[in-house]
Order: structure tokens, then C-alpha cells, then sequence
């Protein structure tokens, strides 16, 4: 039950980011017929393409851990046995990717919340006035990786059980 509902907000906020790609097309189509058809500039529209951007990578990264889109070194993986790579991705999780996650955290923790109590905003004239809000991408991107590993660490925990006692 856990695991169903950490893969279903993992999912649910990697189809919802998946939206982003298609409205930071047609800002950039918007641009540009701006910047060349009536010569006029908009860095709000030019930040708003970065800000979709970074979400788009940050909050999809968890989605990309559920569906095993991330790049890996798998010599030695793609031929072992079933428990075997329940362990592999067992320990990945536990000492390499829940570490990193705390790690991006608690790191980002002061360079964001400094971020909140100046409600930091673009050092461009006309940019978004809520940098702060991007910033905060960062820990909520390790947030939902971590949650996304922990639903592994189970289910993995599962497999290897589910193995030995068949």
C-alpha cells in the first residue's frame, strides 16, 4: 500500500511536469515571433522558459528512477539473477541514493530558506519575482528521489524475501 502510494505521486508528478515541455515550446515559438516578427523582448517569458526547464528536470527525476530511465553501468547487472539485482538496487538505494538525497538537502536547506526570507526575486528588470520558488526546486527534487528510492528499498525488500522463502 505504501509503495502504491509513493509510485502513484511519483507518476502523477511526472506526467504533470511532462505538460511543461509543451508549454515551454509554445513560449519559445512565442519569443521568438516576438523577438524577429515585432521586435520586442520579454525576459519574463524568457525565464519562464528556464523556470518550466528546471522543472521539468528536477521533478521528473524521480518519475525517470521509477521507470529505470537513469543511465547506469549495468556490466555486471543485466546478467545476474533476479535476487541478485534486487540486492544490487537494494544497496544502490540505501548507501548511495538515500545518502545523496539527504546530502542535496541538507545542503540546500540555507541556500533556499535564505532565498524565502528575502522572497528573492529575478535580478532582471521585468524577470519573475520568485526566485525563491525556483530554489526551492532543489530539495523538493531530493525529497520525491528519496521517496521514489524508498519505495524501491521495499520493494526490493520483497523480491529478495519472495526468492528465499520459494
Amino acid at each position: 500500500m505504501l509503495i502504491r502510494f509513493l509510485e502513484a505521486l511519483v507518476e502523477f508528478t511526472g506526467k504533470s511536469v511532462a505538460w511543461l515541455i509543451l508549454l515551454m515550446t509554445l513560449i519559445t515559438a512565442t519569443i521568438v515571433i516576438m523577438r524577429y516578427g515585432v521586435n520586442v523582448g520579454s525576459i519574463f517569458l524568457q525565464e519562464t522558459v528556464i523556470y518550466c526547464h528546471a522543472m521539468v528536470f528536477l521533478l521528473a527525476s524521480a518519475y525517470t528512477l521509477k521507470h529505470n530511465g537513469h543511465v547506469r553501468v549495468d556490466i555486471f547487472y543485466r546478467k545476474a539473477q533476479p535476487k541478485t539485482q534486487a540486492w544490487i538496487d537494494l544497496l544502490g538505494s540505501l548507501f548511495l541514493l538515500q545518502p545523496v538525497c539527504l546530502f542535496i538537502i541538507w545542503i540546500s536547506w540555507n541556500y533556499v530558506s535564505v532565498s524565502w526570507e528575502n522572497l528573492e526575486k529575478s535580478n532582471e528588470t521585468g524577470g519573475i519575482p520568485a526566485l525563491f520558488l525556483l530554489k526551492s526546486l532543489i530539495p523538493l527534487m531530493a525529497l520525491l528521489l528519496s521517496l521514489q528510492g524508498f519505495a524501491d528499498i521495499l520493494k526490493n525488500l520483497q523480491r529478495i524475501t519472495k526468492s528465499t522463502h520459494q
